[in-house]
């Protein structure tokens, strides 16, 4: 039996709806209630579950826009599961231990302080991965200095950098393309200012002044400036 699965309706006032990714392939086979496909319309994402368990046809591709109700895909449910197979493991693994040589001390004739970088210099050497064998110490006893491990990073030439950025395309979703639309609607549909006045404020002062204590006996709160306002 070949089953139609059409576009459900997402809401009242939507009637296309966008496929944004299908998450199987041409064939495959689908279980029942398994997500096959995200939906894009006006103002969500959807899941789009399979509603029978079998071998897919996909006839909508990504990014195709499909009016609700329309056929998007077909679902075999005559076909059935294909078999896993078990590989068998008869032999099992041979553990091989290998001897391990314990390190000779080497005794250098240099200062222990040669080579050594310092706290500051270990953690810049270290979060760039720059050997320090390859840094000359110019501190006492031939110490690595914060300063040695500045001038052993490598020069950055932002010329390169800015020739080799690339710029990546990608379509935008129907759910951004409709929220682009909203805004730049409402920008050009409101007035984008501000008015601004000066006031005297002076005799609004010398009024409450007058007039706030008299006025707190009588109603129980205090005058305040919004009041002279309203």
């Amino acid at each position: 039996m070949i089953l139609e699965m059409k576009v459900p309706s997402p809401g009242e006032s939507i009637s296309e709806v966008e496929i944004a990714e299908w998450l199987v392939k041409d064939g495959d086979f689908v279980e029942k209630d398994q997500t096959i496909a995200e939906v894009d319309s006006d103002k969500a994402t959807l899941d789009l579950p399979a509603e029978e368990s079998g071998i897919i046809t996909l006839k909508a591709e990504e990014g195709d826009a499909v009016a609700v109700g329309q056929v998007v895909c077909l679902i075999d449910t005559s076909a059935k599961a294909p078999k896993k197979n078990i590989v068998k493991q008869d032999d099992e693994p041979v553990e091989v231990i290998k001897s391990i040589e314990e390190p000779k001390e080497i005794i250098s004739e240099d200062s222990f302080a040669k080579g050594t970088p310092s706290p500051a210099a270990s953690k810049i050497l270290t979060e760039k991965n720059i050997p320090i064998s390859s840094v000359n110490g110019s501190g006492r006893g031939g110490r690595i200095t914060k300063d040695d491990a500045l001038k052993a990073l490598p020069k950055v030439d932002l010329n390169a950098i800015a020739k080799e950025r690339k710029i990546e395309s990608k379509k935008l979703s129907m759910l951004r393309r409709k929220v682009a639309q909203r805004l730049v609607a409402v920008k050009n549909q409101t007035a984008m200012l501000t008015t601004f006045n000066e006031v005297n404020m002076t005799p609004i002062f010398e009024l409450r002044k007058k007039y706030k204590e008299e006025f707190k006996e009588k109603h129980g709160v205090g005058l305040g400036f919004m009041s002279f306002f309203t």
